[in-house]
């Protein structure tokens, strides 16, 4: 009798106790959720979001029949009646505001050649939009937009020089029609090269980021964790699953007055093709009988590979073959270090640079002139 007593006491203490804790725990864990930081992703999104836009845009083309195009190729016919069929070409993407007067930043392949340009913010407010300059080379593009009065969201810009890989990226846009899209990872990779990245008709470093930018993502911001632009989404590779790449804001903030105002954008070059060359690659190429460019010289620099027909270079006598060891006394030997200091001069400024020429040393100067768009 005194064993079952116990037993109930013991029980009913055990019972106490466990409803005792159950208590403490559910305090405990109210008391945790409610000390739980708002998401830096929300907060970014609160402070941007707003400001990012979609935009839509048509395009009046013209295609004249097959059977015409055959008659003027074959018989040189070319007086019969123009059939030609009209057609509006649909396009969508994103972009976002900068100023109260209603600039927005996006891409150049989002509204170029476009006859129609409508502009949706997030709260449903639709403005038409007017292309003030389109740069194809950093495919960056100026929309304006009339306000008439109305306030309209800012996004704050940042300062891309700072970012380091690892920082948090946020992309947000309108992938394939869905409004106020976001996909967050991190900054992989700076400075990605265009031509590294297989992009050759453009002239820009990316931001690399392993947040999805999907088409429709186009021209919409990549924030940084505070809620500030730090690039431009751009999806212009169909095959980079997994990877994105972003106009940094600083490159955009450089050209934005060029393309307020419709003027163009500067773009110097000097028209050669180049890779990197070490003293083992040009062994190498030298102990090929099949070489494709002969016998090179064998040191540091940077080989010329092809020069472009009635180019700056090849006014200046530069050859395939020939190897550029310096340019303005300043040695060189890395293909983007010659690209940023051609970019850096200007256009119609000289360069002097010398010139590796099977055992000879040459000095050349070559004058820089505006490169137009390479598609």
């Amino acid at each position: 009798m005194f064993l079952k007593r116990s037993f109930r006491a013991f029980a009913s203490l055990v019972l106490t106790l466990i409803f005792s804790l159950s208590l403490i725990n559910s305090a405990s864990a109210d008391a945790a959720i409610n000390l739980l930081p708002e998401n830096f992703i929300v907060k970014a999104i609160d402070r941007t979001g707003p400001a990012v836009v979609r935009i839509n845009t048509e395009r009046l083309v013209t295609d004249t029949s097959s059977q015409e195009l055959l008659l003027k190729e074959l018989f040189g016919i070319d007086t019969l009646p123009r059939q030609e069929r009209k057609e509006v070409l649909s396009g969508q993407g994103s972009g976002f505001i900068i100023d109260a007067d209603g600039v927005l930043l996006t891409n150049a392949h989002v509204v170029d050649k476009a006859d129609k340009v409508t502009v949706t913010l997030k709260d449903g407010r639709v403005f038409n939009g007017k292309v003030q300059g389109v740069d194809e080379l950093t495919d960056l593009a100026v929309v304006k937009i009339d306000p008439k009065g109305q306030n309209l969201p800012i996004a704050p810009l940042g300062d891309s020089a700072k970012l380091k890989v690892g920082d948090w990226a946020i992309a947000v846009g309108n992938p394939l029609g869905l409004d106020n899209t976001v996909t967050i990872g991190i900054i992989s990779t700076l400075d990605r090269s265009a031509a590294k990245v297989g992009i050759r008709d453009k002239r820009i470093d990316f931001l690399q980021t392993d947040a999805a930018i999907n088409p429709g993502n186009s021209g919409g911001p990549l924030l940084n964790a505070e809620g500030e632009v730090i690039g431009i989404n751009t999806a212009i590779r169909a095959d980079a699953n997994g990877i994105g790449f972003a106009i940094p804001i600083n490159k955009a903030k450089s050209l934005e007055s060029y393309l307020a105002e419709g003027k163009k954008v500067p773009h110097p070059y000097i028209g050669i093709g180049m890779v990197n060359l070490t003293p083992e690659a040009a062994k190498e190429n030298n102990s090929d009988p099949n070489s494709q460019y002969g016998i090179i010289p064998e040191v540091d620099g940077i080989l010329i590979v092809n020069v472009v027909k009635s180019s700056p270079a090849q006014k200046a006598g530069l050859r395939r073959g020939d190897v550029v060891v310096a340019v303005n006394d300043q040695k060189v030997s890395d293909g983007q270090d010659l690209q940023a200091i051609v970019e850096n001069t200007g256009v119609n400024q000289s360069l002097k640079l010398k010139i590796q020429r099977v055992d000879s040393l040459l000095d050349l100067k070559v004058e820089t002139a505006q490169m137009e768009n390479l598609s």
